[in-house]
């Protein structure tokens, strides 16, 4: 049978000015009562707490406030549900809320509710990294069920960037239990990501969407899907065979009733089970499988001089170039090694990791023998990483599998023990199955597994490329685990290395090697990886062979080119950008520089956000660059004695009543980028005030935002004051906004995301 939710509780309590709904567990607790009863009465099996944003970072009485709303919920006679939702603020390096501190927020929501609960729901969350700190709060600090749902766009992408099948392979590497959809979008926006869902989980699924999409009648927000409707649609999406079905924003407890009476002869299906090896960066999957996936190996310090200074050096920015100029030559995913005896390995792993997230959009393979250094990184890692490696002695397998289990992963196995790497490859095999077997005792599927049949030189043994071989067929093709091979290694001590490492290569991918460690930019490794792909029918028309082939392409494996102040902007290079805006105000003005290098870099950023190749997260790496570079810029003009022009002003403030500010605090950086002089109101800002300072400052462009329904009301209420009092006119912009919203409560712009923004502030002061 299928399990129900309860539905909407914002929405139902009629919120007045300067009420937040939390507090209410305090100040009104029959109010909240009498809405939980009324869903319980209408059939729900689960009654969400009204806990949603009662965490440390919102309430100074957080822990009263989580308590109440448990002992509440529990009144209703039914299982509890501690609902928690998002912070609210963007997690670094985005935002400024620190992984670990956001982590602690969510510890601290868990230890003051779990003892009444009967499970813990993570909700509305539009964040993969807020979703990794959520989970992991709940998984140290108690034994409940864990279910995660989020709020995905008409694009199917969460806020920063993931797609459906990138964020159930990170949540399903840490151990989700429930996973799903909720908020944002109605019933019928939802059924197609529902369907996304079954195709790549394995676990149950979860839904409760909105009563439709919001609009405004007669000043309040309104709903427009009715429980006929609504119930019609879940239906549908019960149908497609899922386990745990609700309500969010609009649905009333007749929404939930109607539901329940169209599906409760519906039977629960859980989703087959998927032997899918994934690899996740916050927006990106790589799958193993058809195609050989390419690992760049070069920011590892073994044999490589300058990598071993610049570590030594603190040089983050000398890994982020050999990540960047490995991922324009192909690499899908980046080993990332920075083992050194002369310098701290878990800080400088967690660094690098960090900041190659910052701007790259690719999986990362976390690469080390420290054990301590191994664990910081997978901690911090925004996604669901390789992790390189565990061998088949005890030790090892003691130390990595709990790791590996804990934060999610795919995990390397070197066929190695204590007695070295055998020679004969059905003693390596014997290790592979050694591996394999003891990560299932850990609850480790052998999807999440790859076997390293290792390398060894055939320089000091005819054989040993013939070994190898061997190992890498019978392990993919008789015990189906994927397999890589660190390639180079082949050729070691022999003459024009290249043609035997790619000769190699060749074999391997014939062996059916699922992924390289290899240069990519090395021309000759990837010219075999792209022909033999197109002679063994894995590129259709030779499409990739035939791009791989032009100049551009040749032009990205030279590491040696300089970058400009353009590409330093676009891949997100703080350091790059500052050294570039110096070296141009040597030859070029001020103005010249913006306009010729920084405005058109940013374009091109913002172009690839409105069209969904490039991200949140590398939206606000570039922006940072460009600010990198604006600040030079400045500090110039102030040596020079030329004072620095301010752009046109525009106030942004978040509506009364609305304490959520990620939106605006985006949509601040981008303006400021883009030269305007943005005047910042905060969160929470009544109707007075915003009118206040918009004449104060002979402001002439007003921005609001709102991301609660509840708050809708005051924002119409700052639209009509301001248009009464000012010759202003108001962008608007918040997830719970559409365009015909905005018309209805007379915005004069609508917003659909930050760049939005910064196209409607172009064009009205233009």
């Amino acid at each position: 049978m299928l399990t129900y939710f309860d539905g909407g509780m914002g929405t139902m309590l009629n919120l007045k000015a300067g009420e937040l709904p939390e507090q209410l567990n305090i100040t009104d607790p029959e109010r909240v009562l009498k809405i939980h009863m009324a869903y319980a009465e209408a059939g729900a099996d689960i009654i969400s707490a009204n806990t949603f944003g009662a965490n440390p970072l919102k309430y100074e009485n957080y822990e009263e406030i989580i308590r109440a709303g448990v002992a509440l919920a529990k009144k209703a006679g039914k299982k509890v549900a501690l609902d928690i939702g998002p912070t609210g603020k963007l997690l670094k390096p985005m935002g400024e809320l620190d992984f670990e501190d956001c982590l602690e927020a969510y510890a601290k929501v868990i230890r003051a509710g779990k003892d009444g609960a009967d499970l813990v729901l993570i909700e509305t969350m539009g964040d993969t990294y807020e979703i990794k700190a959520a989970v992991l709060a709940a998984k140290e600090n108690c034994s409940l069920p864990v279910f995660v749902s989020m709020i995905f766009d008409e694009n199917a992408r969460l806020l920063t960037g993931a797609d459906v099948e990138t964020a159930c392979a990170m949540c399903e590497g840490l151990g989700v239990d429930v996973i799903g959809f909720n908020c944002g979008l109605g019933p019928k926006q939802m059924l197609p990501l529902v369907k996304r869902l079954r195709e790549c989980c394995s676990i149950p699924i979860t839904v409760s969407p909105n009563a439709g999409l919001p609009e405004a009648i007669n000043g309040k927000t309104i709903y427009n899907v009715n429980p006929e409707e609504f119930s019609d649609y879940m239906k549908e999406i019960a149908a497609l065979g899922v386990s745990y079905l609700g309500g969010c924003c609009g649905t009333t407890p007749e929404h939930i009733k109607a539901l329940i009476e169209k599906t409760r002869d519906i039977p629960e299906s859980v989703p087959e089970k998927k032997n899918k090896t994934v690899v996740t960066s916050y927006s990106q999957a790589v799958e193993f499988g058809r195609k050989s996936v390419i690992i760049g190996e070069r920011i590892n310090p073994t044999g490589k001089k300058l990598l071993k200074q610049a570590l030594i050096d603190n040089d983050i920015d000398y890994i982020i170039r050999e990540g960047i100029a490995q991922k324009d030559c192909g690499a899908h995913i980046l080993d990332v090694n920075v083992g050194l005896p002369e310098i701290n390995e878990p800080e400088m792993l967690k660094k690098a990791v960090s900041e190659l997230q910052a701007v790259l959009p690719l999986p990362l393979q976390i690469d080390s023998s420290d054990t301590d250094a191994m664990e910081q990184a997978l901690r911090i890692y925004n996604g669901k990483p390789m992790i390189n490696s565990v061998n088949a002695k005890a030790e090892s397998m003691a130390k990595i599998f709990p790791l590996a289990k804990k934060y999610g992963g795919v995990v390397v196995c070197l066929c190695l023990d204590e007695s070295g790497i055998p020679e004969k490859a059905e003693e390596r095999i014997a290790l592979a199955e050694k591996m394999i077997n003891e990560a299932a005792k850990y609850g480790i599927d052998k999807k999440d597994l790859v076997i390293d049949a290792l390398t060894m030189t055939v320089s000091t043994n005819s054989r040993n490329a013939v070994e190898t071989l061997k190992v890498v067929d019978y392990v993919k093709n008789t015990l189906g685990v994927h397999t890589v091979l660190g390639v180079s290694n082949i050729s070691f001590g022999l003459p024009n290395r290249e043609l035997v490492n790619s000769t190699f290569f060749v074999q391997a991918l014939q062996s059916g090697l699922s992924g390289g460690i290899i240069n990519p930019k090395s021309a000759s490794m990837m010219n075999a990886y792209y022909s033999f792909n197109a002679l063994a029918g894995l590129d259709e028309s030779c499409t990739e062979y035939i791009a791989s082939a032009t100049p551009v392409a040749a032009e990205a494996a030279k590491s040696d080119s300089k970058i400009s102040l353009f590409d330093a902007i676009v891949k997100g290079m703080k350091e790059d950008s500052a050294k570039c805006a110096r070296e141009l105000l040597e030859m070029h003005s001020s103005l010249d520089i913006i306009n010729e290098y920084i405005i058109p870099a940013l374009d091109k950023v913002g172009d690839g956000f409105e069209k969904n190749t490039v991200f949140l997260p590398q939206l606000l790496m570039s922006a940072d660059s460009a600010k990198a570079a604006f600040d030079e810029i400045k500090s110039h003009m102030i040596k020079s004695g030329n004072a620095q022009q301010k752009g046109e002003k525009i106030i942004i403030a978040t509506v009364e009543g609305d304490i959520h500010d990620i939106g605006k605090n985006i949509v601040k950086v981008l303006l400021q980028n883009y030269g305007f002089d943005v005047i910042d109101l905060g969160k929470d800002v009544k109707c007075e005030r915003v009118v206040e300072e918009t004449i104060r400052n002979n402001v002439k462009f007003v921005g609001l935002s709102a991301l609660m329904t509840t708050t809708v009301v005051n924002m119409e209420k700052t639209i009509k004051l301001l248009h009464e009092q000012t010759d202003a006119k108001v962008f608007v912009g918040g997830a719970v906004l559409t365009r015909d919203y905005a018309k209805r409560i007379d915005a004069d712009y609508y917003a659909k995301d930050a760049m939005e923004s910064v196209r409607i502030a172009q064009e009205f002061f233009s």
